[in-house]
């Protein structure tokens, strides 16, 4: 689906990868419903638009909460007409801790966030999206999400949830105008972290930093790969190898991510 001329609604809008999605997607003459639950990094956004501003829309909402994300159709038809597209990209990382550490409350919160936030968002839009000439979901998961991530597990598992259940809506979605992405994004140089409330040492095993790929860099992939129609969309490098590593071998892939990533795994 080529975006110029469309309405795309982006979660996660405010910062990292959806901000620069979000530009992006102006830039190429599409309208945007920006969602974010915080309000003052949105303003920051529509800074950043600049002359773009007329075509985009903000939209306070936590995607966790249900209620909110069924009031959004009507806010964001009532902005642009209508509603062609939806990225969820919003998500939440877990402590590096291991799952026999890590609180429910933690846990609820991001199969919350992860998992829910995105079937809220597709249940809800998707009667609107089938009206359409042409349509399309487009869901972040991450290279977590089908590598298993030591540290990282219940992130993971919100990942995997949504990759499968997006595998399933390509599937039931294959004969309408709805075009389905899935997104595994490997390591983005975003403030996905601290927006989770977690601070993480930035080194792998060696003790070196691990070269991350440019938001803008990622928003541009993910793009390319929805106007392209693409099923899956590899983001970086790392996220096309390990999916190379995982296919060749899962015992091997599962070793060198664990023993490329202990030293932000807490006891």
């Amino acid at each position: 689906m080529k975006v110029n001329s469309k309405t795309v609604v982006v979660t996660g809008a405010a910062k990292g990868i959806g901000r620069e999605l979000t530009l992006m997607l102006l830039a190429k003459g599409a309208r945007v419903a920006a969602v974010d639950m915080d309000e003052k990094a949105l303003e920051e956004t529509r800074e950043l638009a600049g002359k773009m501003e007329g075509r985009l829309s903000l939209h306070n909402v936590n995607v966790s909460e249900r209620e909110a994300v069924e009031q959004l159709p009507d806010a964001v038809i009532a902005a642009h007409g209508a509603v062609d597209a939806i990225i969820n990209n919003a998500g939440i990382i877990q402590p590096f801790v291991k799952i026999n550490a890590l609180d429910y409350a933690v846990i609820d919160k991001v199969m919350k966030v992860n998992f829910y936030g995105s079937l809220y968002m597709i249940k809800t839009f998707l009667p609107h999206l089938l009206k359409r000439p042409t349509a399309h979901i487009a869901n972040v998961s991450s290279m977590g999400g089908f590598l298993p991530v030591p540290g990282q597990g219940i992130y993971g598992a919100s990942k995997a949830a949504l990759k499968l259940m997006t595998e399933a809506l390509y599937s039931e979605l294959k004969n309408t105008n709805v075009r389905v992405s899935i997104i595994f994004p490997g390591g983005v140089g975003t403030n996905i972290a601290a927006n989770s409330g977690i601070e993480v040492p930035s080194m792998n095993s060696n003790g070196k930093k691990y070269k991350m790929l440019e938001p803008v860099k990622a928003a541009e992939l993910i793009i390319n790969g929805i106007e392209k129609d693409k099923f899956r969309i590899l983001v970086g490098s790392d996220s096309r190898f390990m999916d190379f590593m995982y296919r060749l071998s899962p015992k091997y892939a599962t070793d060198l991510i664990s023993k490329q990533m202990k030293n932000l795994l807490k006891e």
